[in-house]
């Protein structure tokens, strides 16, 4: 199923919905220029038993593109918001890339939503990550229109194994929605923030997912993650880049299902299955 959302001030996001009702929970934050297609393929492979939701975040594909807001914290409390509207008292919350620092935010400030957090190449810090400033070095020269070359350029340093044909090409597509100044705000923003976990641990159960070809996040980062998360996991999968959802699907869906089924008890006693 699809719908639309009210988030705050006004910003209406889009989201697709699959599974059985009184299935675990799942919510999902897509990284930067991505919307909820990039979960497509994990989407695909998860049991009904998850109740998942895919939402696209402000700025990015059909949704709204405010003047402001593109700040960790605002995407954390639009994932509030987004619980809110469609009726969950709490939440599995998977983030990818600068998603997981949404991801990470929400966990942190709001554990009593936060059945538990999956995090999928995930950023310990942008701010101190050599490839995230390099690309902002990209990022701060683009205009209207973004030149499809470079979209496609930094869509395709994301992956270092094999993908769906079409894919990328409808990931691209997706990134070519976002115009020039949410490329800017929601970049230079997440650059200023502090890291998510500097505020303090994450208490909720977590799960970190992480390729070992991961040209943006490393595997130092990842183990720093994962001491950071309440008796949090960590995962690697060889021959595997920034986004094991899209290289691993099939073993992404299995983790992360597993992980969800584990976390059922957590669940408000009222919405138990």
């Amino acid at each position: 199923m699809t719908g639309r959302i009210e988030a705050r001030d006004g910003v209406t996001l889009p989201y697709v919905e699959q599974g059985d009702p009184s299935g675990v929970p799942v919510v999902m934050l897509h990284g930067y220029s991505d919307s909820w297609r990039s979960f497509e393929p994990l989407l695909a492979r998860l049991p009904d038993t998850i109740h998942a939701f895919a939402v696209t975040q402000r700025g990015h594909g059909d949704a709204d593109a405010p003047a402001a807001g593109y700040r960790p914290e605002d995407y954390a409390a639009d994932a509030l918001a987004f619980l809110d509207a469609v009726g969950l008292e709490a939440a599995v919350i998977v983030g990818h890339s600068g998603g997981s620092y949404a991801a990470q935010r929400f966990a942190r400030d709001h554990p009593e939503r936060t059945l538990g957090v999956v995090l999928i190449g995930a950023f310990l810090s942008m701010r101190d990550n050599p490839a995230v400033t390099g690309l902002w070095d990209e990022v701060a020269g683009l205009t209207d229109p973004v030149d499809p070359a470079f979209v496609r350029e930094f869509q395709e340093s994301c992956v270092s194994a094999p993908v769906p044909d079409g894919f990328i090409d409808a990931i691209v597509a997706e990134s070519l929605k976002l115009p020039a100044r949410v490329w800017h705000e929601y970049l230079r923003a997440h650059l200023e923030a502090d890291a998510p976990t500097a505020g303090g641990p994450i208490t909720v159960p977590g799960l970190v997912l992480w390729g070992e070809q991961d040209a943006f996040c490393p595997r130092a980062d990842q183990e720093r993650l994962a001491r950071a998360i309440h008796g949090a996991r960590l995962v690697t999968y060889p021959g595997t880049g920034h986004c094991p959802h899209w290289e691993r699907p099939e073993a992404s869906a299995v983790e992360i299902a597993a992980f969800a089924a584990s976390l059922r008890d957590r669940r408000p006693a009222a919405v138990r299955g």
